[in-house]
């Protein structure tokens, strides 16, 4: 059963991954919850895991033109610098303060993915409306047009 829990955690973590997504945010929790490795351990086994993850999925999104090389080296290097005071500060940390950090962080992302499509479908709606209500306008002034000609 472990095992097919770990293929089933590495297809659904390679399949976000290679989307971008972040494979870890689901490989994680499915290796602390339902496998019960600890934190720290789940944690060290997403960084080796991203690393031929995010090649593969690099090399498809360079070649089909979806990555900004300017944010890419900007972001590549700011990530290289702070990811080693990252592991440094997850090295320190209790495993227990990891699990917690790591849930607000999941809560807080969900929360976050929730208002933007909250505001993201609102925007829509709005556009829909103002559209037909344009519509509905050139409908009158048109029938009102039609009127004055046909009278």
């Amino acid at each position: 059963m472990k095992i097919i829990l770990l293929v089933i955690a590495g297809l659904i973590s390679g399949v976000l991954g290679g989307m971008g997504m972040g494979g870890g945010t689901i490989l994680i929790p499915i290796l602390t919850i339902f496998l019960k490795v600890p934190q720290n351990i789940a944690q060290g086994v997403n960084l080796i895991s991203f690393i031929p993850m995010a090649i593969v999925a690099l090399i498809f999104h360079f070649k089909n033109k979806l990555v900004d090389k300017k944010y890419f080296l900007r972001m590549g290097i700011t990530g290289v610098i702070f990811s080693i005071l990252g592991a440094y500060l997850s090295s320190i940390t209790k495993i227990e303060i990891l699990r917690k950090m790591f849930g607000i962080f999941l809560i807080l992302l969900g929360l976050i993915s929730l208002v933007i499509t909250i505001i993201d479908v609102r925007k829509e709606k709005k556009k829909k409306l103002e559209k037909h209500v344009k519509e509905d306008s050139n409908n009158s002034e048109k029938e009102e047009k039609d009127e004055k000609n046909i009278g």
